[in-house]
């Protein structure tokens, strides 16, 4: 969507786009007891609650690089990312403004490295499936991770 708006330098009446803010998001599966689960953060900063990890892109940063700056960030893993997991972009999946995330799905090199950091308050690795109702629209997109690994 293109607005228009007075240049701050000139005031002369310009085109500005309104675009949705590029994010990345990793299911990250891990050992858990005698299975797997998956790594989910409870978040420090509004909207609270449990999420997967993940953040902004930063300009000049590719997506893939971008995901593995940010696990490292919030669960303190170096992780190698496995596949997409999917694109997720309903204007109102982040309360805080539009954003569009790129999902991929990833294991951590060393699990043991976990721990909180970043914007975590906590982070855990919750049973396959049987997590806590996380923020945003995270509900959604690990509904896809079970399903995608069912289909497998």
């Amino acid at each position: 969507m293109k607005v228009r708006q007075p240049c701050p330098h000139c005031g002369k009446e310009v085109g500005v786009y309104r675009n949705p803010t590029p994010t990345v998001d990793v299911v990250i599966v891990m050992p858990h007891g005698d299975g797997e689960g998956v790594v989910l953060v409870r978040r420090a900063n509004p909207p609270l609650g449990w999420a997967l990890p993940g953040g902004f892109v930063d300009y000049g940063e590719t997506c893939e690089r971008a995901a593995v700056r940010e696990m490292k960030e919030e669960t303190g893993l170096d992780v190698t990312l496995t596949g997409l997991l999917g694109v997720y972009s309903d204007p109102d999946r982040d309360p805080r403004q539009h954003t569009m995330s790129v999902v991929y799905t990833g294991v951590p090199k060393d699990p043991n490295a976990l721990k909180a950091g970043d914007d975590a308050a906590e982070v855990r690795v919750f049973p396959m499936g049987r997590w806590p109702e996380p923020v945003f629209d995270h509900a959604v997109i690990l509904s896809d991770f079970l399903a995608a690994r069912k289909a497998r």
